[in-house]
């Protein structure tokens, strides 16, 4: 049996699909650098580091592609986005409700929830006010580029709560972690 040759969008789809892996895995390995190379790169670390550079996807502030974030990516599990007249469908509540809720005043830009881990693994919700990068990384993450913003500067983080706010929009890479591989599971809650 043939197997069907792929069309050129095909191919190109596969090659780039692929190439984020590639990438993904020199950054879980901790050498993944967007910058300039290190010294002691080697030559197949610079040819990496040169194909993670020149995939296309969507930048944003805080993506820490720019030379001068020198902070730390900080892994999601999931993000949601609070603004006045634009709630997430499933929160029966207002904006200045959720506010209230949580425990921040309400903000004409509103309000971005990260869900990450915390020492020991434990679930926390980072209230910041880092709306645009959480847009940046939603644009990313439903075109399944896993994307991860810097450390919050402290000035941009409200407050910090245990456990995770939800409804939240997984991001790919804690979709890939916790097997929840169907495209079509987007959101889910939380305690």
């Amino acid at each position: 049996m043939t197997r069907r040759a792929l069309t050129q969008s095909e191919y190109l789809s596969e090659v780039e699909r692929l190439a984020r892996e590639v990438r993904s895995a020199a950054s879980d390995e901790g050498w993944l650098c967007y910058g300039h190379d290190p010294d002691d790169a080697t030559t197949l670390q610079r040819a990496v580091n040169a194909l993670a550079r020149a995939l296309q996807h969507h930048h944003f502030p805080g993506d820490g592609c720019v030379e001068e974030e020198d902070r730390p990516l900080l892994e999601l599990a999931g993000v949601v986005l609070i603004r006045p007249g634009v709630m997430p469908a499933a929160l029966d509540e207002t904006y200045e409700q959720a506010c209230l809720r949580i425990g921040v005043e309400p903000r004409g830009e509103g309000w971005a929830l990260w869900n990450t881990w915390g020492n020991g693994q434990s679930r926390i919700t980072m209230v910041v006010s880092a709306v645009d990068t959480t847009e940046g990384l939603l644009a990313n993450w439903a075109r399944g580029v896993d994307a991860a913003p810097v450390q919050p500067l402290p000035s941009q983080v409200a407050l910090i709560q245990q456990g995770w706010a939800g409804p939240m929009t997984l991001s790919p890479r804690a979709v890939k972690r916790t097997g929840l591989l169907d495209p079509a599971v987007k959101r889910a809650s939380t305690l």
